[in-house]
């Protein structure tokens, strides 16, 4: 079975700190992998309120994520800190990707990396929405 390969993007825009939890270890003793979502979803919130936006009003449109792949690459263990990284790719007239690599400070290495494709939405329309111009713009794009 082939690899997932997920290249990283050039730059972060944004990175923050998640101390993991003794309730997130699986049977293994480590993260589990069901996790690194949870993360992911807790930074890109954090990178979102850092721009002033939130989910559910980015330039008044929602976004909702329509794909994403995690990459394992090292164990992590309650106590760890991740320092997770994020860095938006992809831009299409609909929403972008948003890549995250998770640093173990405590290993001093990588733990994952992950992917989630961001579309934008229109809950009252119920329908995906273009990518407002002016997060295009502010990503210079």
């Amino acid at each position: 079975m082939a690899r997932v390969h997920l290249a990283l993007p050039e730059r972060f825009d944004f990175t923050t700190s998640i101390d993991v939890r003794l309730t997130d270890m699986n049977y293994g003793g480590h993260m589990g992998n069901e996790m690194v979502l949870a993360y992911a979803h807790e930074a890109r919130d954090r990178f979102f309120r850092s721009l002033g936006y939130s989910e559910l009003d980015v330039e008044g449109c929602s976004i909702i994520m329509a794909d994403a792949v995690v990459v394992y690459r090292s164990e992590v263990f309650a106590g760890d800190r991740l320092n997770v990284h994020i860095g938006l790719t992809d831009f299409n007239k609909y929403g972008c990707d948003v890549v995250y690599r998770f640093d173990s400070e405590n290993a001093g290495r990588e733990a994952a990396r992950a992917k989630t494709g961001i579309v934008f939405y229109d809950y009252e329309a119920r329908r995906i929405a273009h990518a407002p111009e002016r997060f295009l713009a502010r990503f210079g794009q």
